[in-house]
């Protein structure tokens, strides 16, 4: 099969396309062939070494596909997962390639009404725009978030989230088009950070008042800033560092700018189970199946073209979601 090798750690070009046996699914373990893979910032965490893996390995922690073959200890096991179905799944490594043996307790069904590549463009980044909006800090109508690169694969699930749960949702984005993506999504108000300072419009837009959580993927350039706009006993929820790692700080500035809470929350915490797993990726393909939630995959590679998708997201050039085609 082809797929997407690392041998070392670095950029885009440390990624190659090689030919693999195709593997073979232990006893807990069922055989996917894969339909669509998705392209994610923890892929480039991975590829970069930032997230240590063994060498060498296969990228890629998301994908749908149908499986093709089961572990002897699956019929038993699992109940429900059967040869011929449609199935996406996350958090297991080896989806940039044509098939992947993956532990059969974290395969998910996909439901009638959603394609294979919806379902690789939202297991991943919709489970977590669904946790951030209903467990890391549950909005309610009338809460304000500020969410960080709202134009982007998590950024527009999760502006939309928070516009039906009846949030009012402040966004920040680079390009006007990104701007005009973020408000039909339903973001309230639009920051283009790039030519206004995203903490004095959002101070003005809340009238002095600040936030009531600060939804941050970005990290490195946004952090500070964002500590500095949520009100007494907000929460930021920093999910992500696409500009890089925040500095070590004092906890002691949690106290001085009002008893903050601070999270550093990872999808793997919110679906540890079979059971959680489940449920909220039921949630998120329900949405998708009823028009509640609408995904915009922006651009499909073929999987040898991994290294440009892997320039396209770190060069911020994309919005939505990026699907790699085996």
């Amino acid at each position: 099969m082809k797929a997407i090798q690392i041998n070392q750690t670095g950029g885009p070009e440390v990624m190659q396309l090689a030919d693999l046996p195709i593997p073979q699914p232990k006893p807990s373990e069922a055989l996917v062939k894969i339909a669509a893979s998705g392209v994610n910032f923890i892929d480039v965490y991975n590829r970069e070494g930032r997230y240590k893996q063994a060498l060498p390995f296969i990228l890629g922690q998301e994908a749908a596909g149908t499986v093709t073959a089961v572990g002897a200890e699956v019929h038993g096991e699992v109940r429900g997962i059967a040869v011929g179905d449609r199935v996406a799944y996350t958090l297991s490594l080896g989806g940039y390639a044509e098939y992947a043996a993956v532990p059969a307790d974290r395969l998910v069904k996909i439901p009638a009404g959603v394609t294979e590549r919806q379902a690789a463009a939202a297991i991943l980044q919709g489970m977590t725009a669904h946790y951030l909006a209903y467990d890391t800090f549950p909005l309610k109508k009338g809460d304000t978030a500020l969410i960080h690169a709202a134009a982007g694969g998590v950024g527009l699930l999760l502006v939309q989230m928070a516009h039906n749960i009846g949030a009012r949702v402040i966004g920040t984005v680079s390009t006007d088009e990104k701007a005009k993506l973020a408000r039909d999504a339903g973001a309230d108000d639009v920051i283009l950070y790039t030519q206004t300072d995203f903490e004095a419009e959002t101070k003005r837009l809340t009238a002095g008042k600040g936030v009531d959580v600060v939804y941050d993927s970005v990290g490195k350039t946004t952090f500070e800033k964002g500590l500095n706009l949520l009100r007494p006993r907000g929460m930021m929820a920093l999910f992500g560092g696409s500009s890089g790692p925040v500095a070590p700080f004092d906890p002691l500035i949690l106290t001085q700018k009002g008893s903050l809470f601070l999270t550093r929350p990872s999808l793997g915490a919110y679906v540890l189970t079979p059971e959680d797993l489940q449920k909220r990726a039921g949630a998120v393909f329900g949405m998708i199946r009823d028009g509640k939630l609408k995904l915009r995959i922006e651009h499909i590679y073929p999987l040898a073209e991994a290294q440009q998708a892997h320039r396209d997201l770190e060069g911020r050039k994309t919005t939505g979601k990026l699907l790699l085609i085996p």
